[in-house]
């Protein structure tokens, strides 16, 4: 992420804050053209924040449905995509425009939307309707629906596009459903492929949809997910209690690894993890060899290492930790303490806190400019976005606050380089 010019700071917020005046070490010079938003989704005010990140400021306000929520990008195309929790709908954001341009309905009460690799296909779960919507991006429709537990939080895709784990919050169990190609003759595992348009879709007959694969109870409140980035295991929060269960992904049936131990065919249980009490988020590191559970109702944060499927050690953090972010690096995670109005920083090579960094009431959802050189956190009681400077030579300070709507409760981050 690139910076035209140093963006003037906002000395009253800055002062209500207790952090002192401009900081004079210049940004990134952008290329020509470069451009790049931040998106916003103010659930309490029915729209969607755009922020410029390359000039520092608010771009425009866009009108989406009711109670926006999870957010999503796609990283093919210049378009994001927002969930309508009150309209049962998805507004598809054309990022070059910055304009609603569809809304696609979905089900009942959605909460998050996940895109593939690919660009070309998007799930959504539909907490109120026990289901998941696949929507063809392409088509910008609902092309299938997938029974799942009751009231599905999550759908999230693996990195290799073969899996789709949904967390069932009501029901407290994972759903996980193949992507390969399947027989065309009735259901797999006794439940229904789909409901409503499955056949007359624009890609023809040919189309392949999830199937369930494998159904694991005992994860009482599953919420979010992680998927390591070689596709091979998921790990679930149980926010309704104390553990993070781990399930091995099952790999292609004629891939090597099958071929040397037909056991790992079938998708399995491997763990169920103690860590702190109500985990909320799961914060993978890009390499895949960490993960870090926060626990909201412990003040704490567990370290889980992906190979052992053990957890390492968990640290007491601040007030209510509710989101992790780690850096490309995987050197450092920034942890939002939604109860202490601050964001800490923590080393993973050292295991120990570099600081902290005072921001609005309650920050929840974070995202990381292109470059890594800020990091925004989305205050869901005081309706704005903290920009914080990662990179000072003092270390982060908060640089300036940014306005937003009414309860914001997820961001994402779009960059555009410009044409040659």
């Amino acid at each position: 992420m690139y910076r035209v010019r140093e963006a003037a700071c906002i000395a009253g917020a800055l002062a209500a804050l207790a952090v002192t005046g401009c900081n004079r070490h210049p940004f990134p010079v952008a290329p020509a053209g470069y451009r790049e938003f931040a998106y916003v989704a103010n659930s309490g005010s029915n729209t969607v924040s755009v922020l410029d990140l390359v000039n520092l400021r608010q771009d425009r306000t866009l009108q989406v449905g009711l109670q926006p929520s999870g957010l999503a990008v796609n990283p093919k195309r210049d378009e994001a995509y927002v969930v309508n929790t009150g309209s049962g709908t998805v507004s598809v954001i054309d990022t070059g425009l910055n304009q609603v341009v569809a809304t696609i309905p979905v089900h009942k009460l959605p909460y998050f939307i996940d895109v593939d690799t690919g660009g070309q296909r998007a799930y959504v779960a539909n907490s109120g309707s026990n289901s998941v919507s696949v929507i063809d991006l392409d088509a910008r429709r609902e092309i299938g629906v997938l029974g799942a537990g009751e009231q599905p939080g999550l759908a999230r895709v693996s990195p290799d596009g073969r899996s789709l784990v949904v967390s069932n919050r009501g029901s407290g169990s994972v759903s996980i459903y193949g992507m390969e190609p399947q027989p065309a003759k009735g259901p797999a595992l006794g439940i229904p492929l789909l409901s409503g348009k499955s056949a007359g879709n624009r890609n023809g007959p040919g189309t392949v949809l999830p199937r369930l694969r494998a159904t694991f109870a005992g994860c009482p409140g599953a919420t979010d997910i992680a998927i390591l980035p070689y596709s091979t295991k998921a790990f679930i929060a149980c926010s309704g209690g104390h553990q993070v269960m781990a399930v091995a992904l099952a790999p292609a049936a004629d891939s090597r690894a099958v071929k040397q131990n037909p056991s790992l065919a079938t998708d399995h249980m491997l763990a169920l993890l103690d860590v702190g009490k109500t985990p909320v988020q799961l914060a993978l590191k890009p390499d895949g060899g960490q993960i870090f559970c926060a626990n909201f109702d412990s003040d704490s944060i567990s370290s889980i290492d992906t190979e052992s499927d053990e957890v390492t050690r968990t640290d007491t953090i601040a007030d209510g930790p509710v989101r992790g972010i780690v850096s490309k690096d995987d050197s450092t995670l920034w942890i939002a303490n939604f109860g202490a109005d601050s964001i800490n920083l923590w080393s993973i090579d050292d295991s120990q806190s570099l600081g902290g960094v005072r921001t609005g009431r309650a920050p929840d959802a974070m995202a990381f400019s292109e470059d890594e050189h800020l990091l925004l956190a989305a205050d869901a009681k005081s309706g704005d976005v903290s920009v914080i400077r990662t990179q000072d030579k003092n270390g982060p300070e908060l640089f300036t606050m940014l306005p937003a709507g009414a309860s914001p409760n997820d961001i994402v981050v779009k960059a555009m380089p410009g044409k040659r």
